[in-house]
């Protein structure tokens, strides 16, 4: 009998190949499920980063805006808009992430080309205002608050967009990284509204505040084109 089973094993290559099939999908399905947790946690840490950036953004979005209009500020106004379109930014990553859609290949590129729209209306809604007021030759006047709001932005939004990019490496998420772009654009503006807002007040330079909103509209293009194709990460999710 065992002679018999031994000699129609040697003539079923078939079934060592089934056997061999059944063994390496047994490692596959135990790959899987080692790595669902991890991908969970990093859902989780996404969707903490994009709340913390969220409730910041509203803040600063107030602070500015309400500054701006005072001072009769347009690169104040526009950094208090690329606040709002920031934390719309982290609404669509909150909602990429939810339940089945975390998974979801088709909710992130819907998600990244949102945040990329969210780009082209900055642009389009600061650089016409930076233009009028250059036409026109509008005064600003001296703002405090937003040189402060422009120090204390420059401190906080580097590290918190260092944090969504790696996150966004590691979940293969092109939204999750275009979040943490529009944070580090955010950086870069305030340091171009803290030069603008300066130079204006030690120097007369009502220029200088037109001019940084236009450079704010300009990167703004940028980011949202990159935003839009997936640029800034090479994966799917």
């Amino acid at each position: 009998m065992r002679a018999a089973m031994r000699s129609k094993w040697r003539s079923n290559p078939a079934g060592v190949h089934t056997s061999r099939v059944r063994a390496g999908s047994l490692r596959r399905v135990a790959t899987l499920q080692l790595e669902l947790p991890s991908r969970n946690a990093l859902v989780r840490r996404a969707k903490l980063l994009a709340r913390l950036g969220i409730a910041w953004h509203v803040m600063e979005a107030a602070v500015a805006i309400g500054a701006g209009v005072v001072a009769g500020s347009i690169a104040l106004v526009g950094f208090g808009a690329d606040s709002l379109i920031e934390s719309v930014a982290g609404l669509v990553v909150l909602w990429r992430f939810a339940g089945a859609r975390a998974g979801s290949a088709g909710a992130e590129r819907r998600a990244q080309k949102l945040i990329g729209a969210s780009f082209f209306v900055l642009a389009a809604y600061v650089g016409f205002e930076a233009v009028r007021n250059l036409v026109i030759a509008a005064h600003a006047d001296t703002s405090y608050v937003g040189i402060g709001l422009a120090l204390v932005t420059l401190a906080t939004m580097p590290p918190l967009a260092i944090a969504k990019a790696r996150v966004g490496d590691r979940l293969g998420s092109s939204a999750t990284k275009s979040e943490g772009r529009q944070n580090m654009l955010c950086a870069y503006l305030s340091a171009a509204l803290l030069v603008g807002l300066s130079a204006d007040a030690l120097f007369g330079a009502w220029w200088a505040d037109p001019l940084t909103a236009l450079l704010i509209a300009g990167v703004a293009v940028k980011e949202g084109r990159e935003a839009w194709r997936g640029d800034s990460c090479s994966c799917c999710a």
